[in-house]
C-alpha cells in the first residue's frame, strides 16, 4: 500500500490480520473554484487526481444536462460527488416559512437523489430577521434531518462568518447536539473560523463522526468585512496567510476521517485556467497534509515529554509524506537563451559587467561566464530546450540551476508535488543534471553542491584560463536575488509552487508605484536565505513589469542582482568598462538627504555613481541597475551592510521612473 498515493483506500485489513491501515485522505474540490462550465470543471478535477467534488448549485443550475447527466460525467471520470450546495436561509424562522422552506428543500432531495449526492450544506441563515432561538433551529434542522433519512441521505450544518444568529463552530455544534439527529451533522470551514479569529483547538474534543464534512480555504491578510473577504480573496491553502494546518490538525484529531475539500471563492481564479487551478489545488491540499502532519507529529511529542509517557497522537487517516525539501546553497548558475546576434551582444554586455569567458561546451553551442561564484551561461545551441524557449520568448533566462545537498531528493520532492521532470539532450561523457519545469515552462536544475563555484559545469565545459582574470572582474561574488515580472493573476500559484516544491516561505508583500500603475511584489526564500525570488505583478499595461510580462511573452526573469563587497570599487570598474548604468534623477538624492542623517560627501559618491540607498535599523543597502538589455531584462549590483534583509522597496518607484523616462529617451528601443 504506497504511502504517498493519491488514490483512496480501503479502511479494512486482511481477514487473516488484526492490522487496520489508516485511511488514505480522500481530497475534493468544489466546483465553484474552477472557471468553466460544469463538464470542463469535472474533467479538469480528474485531470488533477482528485478523488470527489462538491457541486455548487449554479453549476448544476447553468448545465445544458440534467442532473442524472452530471453524475454520469463525474462517474465516467473517476469522480465521486460527495456534497450538494449550498441550502441557505432554513432555520430560526417563523412556522409559516418553515413550512415553505420544508418544501424548498424536499426539491434539493429530488435533485441531490438525481445528482448521486449524499449530503446537503445547510449554511446558517444571515437574515437579520433570523429568530435567536436555539431550541427553534434545533428543531427545525431535525424535522429536515428526519425528511433526509428518509431519502437515505444526510445534512451538514455549517455556521458562516456572517451568520446572523449562529457564526461559529461551537454554535453549530451546539444546535446539531440539540437536534440530536443521526443524518444531521457539523461541517466546518478553516476561512470561517481562522477569519474571525476562532479557536480551531477544541474542534479536537467533537466527535469526528458527526463532523460530516470538512471544507478548506486560505486568504491573505486584508482588513474587511468577512463576507466581501470570502467572496473575492479566498485563495488555496499555502497562498494565503492563515494558519491552515492548525484547523486541520484539530480535525483530523477528532477522529474524522472523511473528505477535505477546497471551497474557494476568488476573482483571479474565474478567469484563470481551469486546468492550472485544478493543479495548484491538489498540490495546495498536499502542501497543508505536509504541514499537518508535521505540526500533529510535533504536538504528540511534545505531549509526550511533558507527560514522560504515553502514545503518540494518532490520526484515522492517512497524510501526505514527500521527501522534506532539501538544504540549498545558493544559485548554481544562470542561463539565459540566444541566438547569433543576441549571444554577441549579450556576451559584451556581461564582459562590460566584469565577467569572463570561462569556457565553452564540449558538443554545443553555449559559453560559460563566470565571476567570483557566480556562473552564467548563455546557450544559442539549435537543437536545444534553449532554442524552442528563444522561439516563444526572446532572448531571455530560460534556466536556473539551484546548489543542493541532494539534489535526488530535491527533484524526488518535486515530482511528489506534481511538478513535470525535464530530460534534455546528454552527450557522451557529459553530466546528467536533475531538472523540473518551473510554471512558465522555464527550468529549474537541481545542482549537486560539492564547494566548487563551477561544479556539474566543469565536466560539460572545456574550461579557459584566464592569467588576468582578477583584473577584468569588477568584485561581484555571488547572485543575491532573481526577480521575476508575472503576468497578472499568476502570483498565487508561483507562491505555492515555491512553497511546496522548493520549501521556499513568502516574505511580506509591497506595493510598489510605477509611474503608470501599482506593481504588487512578494518575494519568497530559502531559509538560509541563499536563494530568493521576488515576484511582481501588476494590472496595469504600461508598468515595467507589465512591459517585462509582454516582451517575454509571459512569465519571465526581469533581473538578475549580484552582490558586491564594495560597490564603489565595482561601480568604478564597471564604468571603466563603459557599462552604461540607469541614470537616477537628481532629485532623488536632495530627497535622500533629508530622509536620513547622511554626510553631504556621501550623498555626492552616491550621485556621482547613480548608486541608490536605503536604510532600516543598523542595516544599509546599496543598489545600481543597469539599462535593459533588449527592453527584457537588466542587472543590479547590491551591496548589504549591517544585516539589512530586504530588497529596497523605497527604491522601487524611483527605478521604474528611471526605466520609464530611458523608454522615453530611447522610444526605438
Amino acid at each position: 500500500m504506497p504511502v504517498n498515493g493519491l488514490g483512496r483506500q480501503d479502511l479494512k485489513g486482511r481477514a487473516n490480520s488484526t492490522i487496520v491501515f489508516p485511511l488514505a485522505m480522500r481530497r475534493s474540490i468544489a466546483t465553484v473554484s474552477l472557471s468553466g462550465t460544469l463538464p470542463e470543471k469535472l474533467e479538469a478535477a480528474a485531470a488533477a487526481r482528485f478523488d470527489a467534488v462538491e457541486i455548487f448549485e449554479n453549476d448544476l443550475l447553468f448545465f445544458d444536462g440534467s442532473a442524472k447527466e452530471a453524475r454520469l460525467l463525474a462517474d465516467d471520470r473517476g469522480l465521486e460527488i460527495c456534497l450538494f450546495q449550498p441550502f441557505r436561509d432554513f432555520e430560526g424562522v417563523p412556522d409559516d416559512l418553515f413550512l415553505r422552506n420544508l418544501d424548498r428543500i424536499e426539491r434539493k432531495f429530488d435533485l441531490m437523489q438525481e445528482l448521486g449526492a449524499p449530503l446537503l450544506l445547510i449554511c446558517s441563515n444571515v437574515a437579520q430577521s433570523t429568530i435567536d432561538d436555539d431550541a427553534r433551529m434545533a428543531a427545525q434542522l431535525r424535522q429536515a434531518a428526519e425528511r433526509a433519512a428518509k431519502r437515505g441521505l444526510r445534512l451538514g450544518y455549517e455556521a458562516l462568518a456572517w451568520g446572523a444568529r449562529v457564526s461559529t463552530f461551537s454554535h453549530a455544534w451546539r444546535l446539531v447536539e440539540k437536534a440530536a439527529h443521526p443524518h444531521l451533522g457539523l461541517i466546518v470551514d478553516s476561512f470561517h473560523t481562522l477569519a474571525i479569529k476562532d479557536d480551531p483547538g477544541p474542534i479536537a474534543k467533537l466527535k469526528g463522526d458527526r463532523i460530516f464534512f470538512v471544507q478548506l480555504a486560505d486568504a491573505p491578510n486584508v482588513s474587511m468585512d468577512p463576507l466581501s473577504w470570502s467572496r473575492h480573496f479566498r485563495c488555496f491553502p499555502g497562498q494565503g496567510d492563515l494558519d491552515v494546518s492548525s484547523f486541520l490538525a484539530a480535525v483530523l484529531e477528532s477522529g474524522y476521517a472523511g473528505p477535505i475539500s477546497l471551497e474557494i471563492f476568488n476573482d483571479d481564479f474565474r478567469g484563470a485556467p481551469t486546468r492550472q487551478t485544478a493543479s495548484d489545488g491538489m498540490r495546495s491540499l498536499l502542501f497543508v497534509e505536509e504541514k499537518t502532519r508535521a505540526r500533529i507529529a510535533g504536538a504528540s511529542l511534545d505531549n509526550e515529554e511533558a507527560r514522560g509517557r504515553g502514545k503518540p497522537r494518532k490520526t484515522h487517516v492517512q497524510l501526505f509524506d514527500p521527501p522534506p525539501p532539501p538544504e540549498f546553497s545558493g544559485t548554481s548558475f544562470v542561463e539565459f537563451t540566444a541566438d547569433a546576434d543576441t549571444k554577441v551582444a549579450l556576451g559584451e554586455l556581461l564582459g562590460e559587467l566584469g565577467f569572463v569567458r570561462a569556457g565553452q561546451h564540449r558538443s554545443k553551442d553555449v559559453v560559460l561566464y563566470q565571476q567570483g561564484g557566480i556562473n552564467l551561461v548563455v546557450n544559442a545551441e539549435r537543437d536545444s530546450f534553449a532554442h524552442s524557449y528563444f522561439l516563444m520568448h526572446g532572448p531571455s533566462v530560460c534556466a536556473i540551476g539551484l546548489g543542493t545537498d541532494d539534489e535526488i531528493q530535491a527533484v524526488s520532492r518535486a515530482e511528489a508535488f506534481g511538478a513535470k521532470r525535464f530530460d534534455g539532450r546528454v552527450g557522451p561523457n557529459e553530466l546528467h543534471i536533475p531538472a523540473i519545469r518551473a510554471p512558465d515552462a522555464g527550468l529549474l536544475y537541481f545542482v549537486a553542491d560539492d564547494g566548487k563555484p563551477a561544479h556539474a559545469l566543469d565536466q560539460d565545459f572545456v574550461l579557459q584560463e584566464n592569467a588576468n582574470r582578477p583584473s577584468c572582474e569588477a568584485g561581484l561574488m555571488r547572485i543575491d536575488h532573481i526577480a521575476q515580472a508575472l503576468p497578472e493573476g499568476q502570483l498565487d500559484s508561483w507562491i505555492l509552487f515555491y512553497r511546496s516544491v522548493l520549501g521556499l516561505e513568502p516574505e511580506a508583500p509591497f506595493e510598489l508605484p510605477d509611474p503608470y500603475g501599482l506593481v504588487h511584489s512578494r518575494a519568497v526564500a530559502s531559509a538560509n536565505r541563499t536563494l530568493r525570488f521576488p515576484l511582481n505583478v501588476s494590472q496595469s499595461r504600461n508598468t515595467a513589469t507589465a512591459r517585462s510580462v509582454s516582451a517575454l511573452a509571459g512569465a519571465g526573469v526581469h533581473h538578475v542582482a549580484f552582490e558586491s563587497a564594495d560597490i564603489f570599487a565595482t561601480v568604478e570598474r564597471l564604468r571603466r568598462n563603459n557599462l552604461r548604468l540607469l541614470a537616477i534623477p537628481s532629485n532623488y538624492y536632495d530627497d535622500l538627504a533629508s530622509r536620513f542623517p547622511l554626510a553631504d560627501e556621501f550623498v555626492d559618491k552616491l550621485r556621482l555613481n547613480d548608486l541608490l540607498y536605503d536604510k532600516v535599523g543598523e542595516g544599509e543597502l546599496l543598489q545600481a541597475y543597469t539599462e535593459p538589455f533588449e527592453e527584457r531584462f537588466y542587472f543590479e549590483v547590491l551591496q548589504r551592510k549591517g544585516g539589512y534583509d530586504l530588497y529596497g522597496a523605497p527604491n522601487a518607484p524611483v527605478r521604474m521612473a528611471a526605466l520609464a523616462q530611458l523608454r522615453r529617451r530611447q522610444p526605438m528601443m
